[in-house]
């Protein structure tokens, strides 16, 4: 567990302290520490979490990008709260928060990270701007295996990772389902152990204690999230 990190006092928990402790570990872990800086372009990645484009429209009102492609099309867990698309459903989101149309691209196709990275790199190119370096904006527990992803599809750029500052409670908390959100943990630390292995990403170092508390959340059941290997 990280010092400092306080359990959450649920009156109903799904989860134990225990387990708590070893998905703030896995949360830690997922998230890269970037130190945010002006990028040529961003990309809002495409998910569930509509913090994705809250967050793209916080750094660019700070300056850190000049335009953002809001990448992603449907998937099963995504069809029912963005049924026009992710991508659609984020720049709506952005524009009613203030942000500019002309700062926005979309890309409505991607159907996984991979995708978003290509085909916002087609879209950026089609668009006469050249990318030098890149701001990823992500989900919180995602910012790692977008990292990979990107390093290994466009290796020539150079990559800050992005998200909303929240710690794991408040996070919880914005999605209502303990056991799902740690589950959403597990799956992706699975996708960064193995997504090298298939030439998705490239690899990234997990430190055992990480790795420890994955094994013993699997063991625990938090197993919805997982691929096929």
């Amino acid at each position: 567990m990280s010092q400092g990190v306080p359990v959450p006092q649920h009156e109903q928990r799904q989860i134990t302290d225990e387990q708590f402790h070893d998905a703030v570990l896995i949360w830690d872990y997922h998230r890269m520490g970037h130190e945010r800086r002006p990028c040529s372009a961003a990309i809002g990645l495409g998910s569930h979490d509509l913090g994705v484009a809250t967050s793209a429209v916080v750094l660019y009102r700070a300056g850190f990008f000049p335009v953002v492609v809001f990448s992603g099309g449907n998937s099963p867990t995504t069809r029912a709260r963005f049924p026009r698309g992710e991508a659609v459903h984020y720049r709506e989101h952005a524009l009613s928060l203030g942000m500019p149309d002309e700062a926005i691209l979309v890309e409505p196709k991607a159907a996984n990270t991979g995708q978003n990275i290509t085909f916002s790199r087609e879209l950026l190119t089609e668009a006469g701007i050249v990318v030098e370096s890149l701001l990823l904006i992500s989900k919180p527990y995602a910012e790692r295996r977008s990292y990979a992803t990107c390093r290994q599809l466009w290796p020539e750029v150079e990559v800050v990772c992005a998200s909303e500052p929240l710690e794991l409670d408040d996070y919880i908390r914005s999605i209502g389902d303990e056991k799902l959100v740690v589950d959403m943990l597990v799956g992706d630390l699975q996708r960064v152990i193995e997504y090298p292995k298939l030439g998705f990403a490239v690899e990234q170092a997990v430190p055992g204690d990480v790795y420890d508390a994955y094994e013993r959340l699997l063991g625990a059941g938090f197993d919805s999230r997982l691929i096929s290997t």
